[in-house]
């Protein structure tokens, strides 16, 4: 586990804290406050302390690198490109600053769209007990820099503006940049927060020790984006189920036909490694075994069922059928820890949701069983909010990489700065 603020005295101290207000913006207006809520939880707790102030940071997007690719689109368009204006609707936290008050009931000052840089003064002449918010980290170079000694000059300055650092930024922990990892080089004592603690309370066990038996069910497009992470759950999983876009990769490995579903054929070997693997491990490798199909990639495709393995040469796999999915419902409810990354089908295509929304029933029941789940990964965990089920799991991660390389066993730098 983590040392986290319940675990220090905050009372009369200067508090800088990483946060994930990487939130999507429309217009300069928050769309989706979850990363915000989840935060709220330390913030309150750290006020509620008595400390001197309370420094929060976050990037939000990429500047630099979002604003290259927009400005591309907008030449290639043949329309006007403003800089200022796109910079301001999608990268300044003064709105999010603001409605992160909106959600406290309570002032959060802004320090201003300048710098990150030189605020130390301005930090230590609020009012004691002020909420300061800084601008996006990512407008700096320094913060994501390869280069230890320019990462650090960042680093060096947020860390004086407290004397304890903070990080409940889970969705940034895999990355080594100065707001994240490299501050706690100079910080007197670096501590996670309460998200950061239950990240890590319920994604490690699934690689170091899940109740047994434990399901992995890894979904999405590519073998190749989760071959870390399959490889890692064989060690404690009795069942693995591969769904979405990556099983037809396996499907074709073990000699089926998939028609015109996505197969990645240079991943064919690592399949075949994988499938033997499991096989020496003694775990069971769950496929689709039927399928809802399509003659082209489009939520208006009509559905055409295939009810055997082989997808015939003029169709394409968009979702498991029912025979698969009865084979879920004999091995989930009698598992005792579940976790559950990327999607079985094209869910956001509402012809082929059926698969992952049955899916998400029976994480939801095996929950309410007493089963410890967790989700992870972007997409999944857009597909149990899709079918308003994230309330009935043990935990839906925040972080999309993160929690990845997480149950890839990888040590992450924004974690172990808190050990």
């Amino acid at each position: 586990m983590i040392k986290t603020i319940r675990d220090i005295p905050l009372k009369d101290k200067r508090i800088v804290m990483r946060v994930d207000f990487n939130v999507p913006m429309k217009d300069g207006k928050v769309q989706d406050d979850t990363r915000i809520t989840a935060a709220i939880p330390s913030i309150q707790y750290i006020m509620e302390q008595g400390v001197k102030s309370l420094v929060l940071m976050s990037h939000l997007g990429d500047p630099k690198k979002d604003g290259k690719k927009a400005k591309e689109k907008a030449e290639k368009a043949g329309t006007a490109w403003d800089e200022a204006a796109y910079l301001n609707g999608k990268h300044r936290l003064r709105p999010v600053c603001e409605y992160l008050a909106s959600k406290l009931g309570r002032p959060v000052i802004f320090a201003g769209e300048d710098s990150c840089f030189g605020k130390k003064n301005f930090i230590e002449n609020q009012s004691s007990g002020t909420i300061i918010m800084l601008e996006n980290t990512r407008f700096h170079a320094e913060e994501t820099s390869s280069d230890d000694a320019q990462r650090d000059t960042l680093a060096k300055e947020l860390a004086s503006y407290g004397e304890i650092f903070v990080n409940d930024a889970f969705g940034t922990a895999h990355r080594d940049h100065a707001s994240t990892a490299s501050i706690a080089k100079f910080a007197h004592i670096s501590v996670g927060g309460f998200l950061m603690e239950k990240e890590v309370q319920y994604l490690e066990p699934m690689i170091i020790n899940p109740p047994k038996p434990m399901v992995a069910i890894i979904g999405g497009a590519k073998v190749s984006s989760k071959l870390a992470v399959l490889e890692s759950l064989l060690h404690n999983a009795s069942a693995l189920v591969i769904g979405g876009g990556m099983a037809y990769t396996f499907l074709k490995a073990q000699g089926h036909t998939v028609g015109l579903s996505l197969v990645e054929d240079d991943q064919l070997d690592t399949a075949k490694a994988i499938l033997a693997a499991a096989v020496k491990a003694g775990v069971r490798i769950v496929l689709p075994v039927d399928h809802l199909c399509a003659e082209r990639f489009d939520a208006a495709a009509p559905v055409v069922a295939v009810d055997t393995v082989d997808i015939p040469a003029n169709l394409m796999g968009m979702d498991v059928g029912p025979k698969t999915l009865k084979q879920y419902a004999e091995i989930i409810p009698g598992s005792k820890s579940i976790v559950w990354n990327g999607p079985l089908g094209v869910f956001e295509f509402e012809n082929f949701a059926k698969g992952t929304g049955d899916l998400a029933k029976l994480v939801a029941a095996a929950t309410d069983a007493g089963c410890m789940t967790v989700v992870g990964g972007g997409d999944s965990v857009a597909a149990v909010n899709k079918f308003n089920l994230a309330s009935r799991m043990s935990h839906v991660s925040t972080g999309g990489g993160a929690s990845l390389e997480l149950l890839e066993g990888k040590k992450l730098p924004g974690i172990e700065v808190c050990r």
